[in-house]
């Protein structure tokens, strides 16, 4: 005999709270879904980008021809901007100095708040819409388990009106209210994985790039790369041969 409760059944008799929450599910899953797979994809190619990059800026003879290549281009890549950011605040205190309060200090003390004001904004970009899908991932399973609740409260407003409290007049619409609660779950356990995903990534790329911003700093202001092989001291005796 064909069961005549489930999912269509609890559709025909949801009323228009449950009917909203359900709206409002559906909304979620699919913001997640394009975030994360929005996300995952920008990462991957931004991750391609930035290889490229560093490529072609560690082999580069000198920063002179890492400001030709940048200058006039769009930066596609965090690595590529804050190369550019460093390279354009170099130059400017170089030829202009300090004729305002930003540009007050030093050419390495203005070059620093240039790296890190750089930093700041793509770190910012790397972050855009993880907000919400932590508020997705954290509040889906609450509004499921508000449609569980409102749905066994007038599955049992009905048992109480028909008078009859059998186990197949009781489990039936209990169990059709708990699909409310699977439907958040299922909203909120692809949200917390794809967050959870999506920010160790970053925290990976924000580490290199702050490494990276360390390096240029360290050529751009003394010429040096950090970690170079220092010239070995010659001898004292030698010296005092010489």
């Amino acid at each position: 005999m064909d069961n005549p409760l489930g999912f269509s059944h609890f559709l025909a008799q949801a009323d228009l709270v449950s009917r909203t929450i359900l709206v409002l599910m559906a909304a979620a899953s699919l913001t997640s879904w394009y975030l994360i797979v929005t996300k995952l994809i920008a990462g991957a190619k931004a991750r391609a980008r930035s290889a490229r990059f560093l490529e072609f800026f560690w082999n580069a003879p000198s920063l002179d021809a890492v400001a030709e290549k940048l200058e006039g281009s769009k930066p596609d890549n965090a690595f590529a901007h804050l190369a550019q950011q460093g390279l354009v605040a170099m130059q400017h205190h170089d030829r202009h100095g300090a004729h305002r309060l930003h540009e007050a200090g030093t050419t390495s003390e203005y070059v620093t708040r240039a790296l890190r004001r750089t930093i700041d904004e793509e770190t910012a970009a790397m972050e855009s819409g993880l907000t919400i899908l932590a508020s997705i991932g954290s509040t889906s399973p609450f509004v499921g388990l508000l449609g569980t609740v409102w749905g066994i409260y007038h599955a049992l407003l009905a048992i109480g009106m028909s008078g009859s409290g059998t186990l197949d007049k009781v489990a039936g619409p209990v169990g059709e209210a708990l699909i409310m609660t699977a439907i958040g779950l299922a909203v909120a356990i692809p949200a917390v994985l794809g967050y959870n995903f999506i920010v160790r990534s970053n925290r990976i790329t924000q580490a290199r790039l702050d490494g990276f911003a360390h390096d240029l700093y360290t050529f751009l202001v003394t010429g040096a790369k950090v970690g170079a092989p220092q010239p070995a001291p010659r001898p004292v005796a030698a010296r005092q041969s010489a």
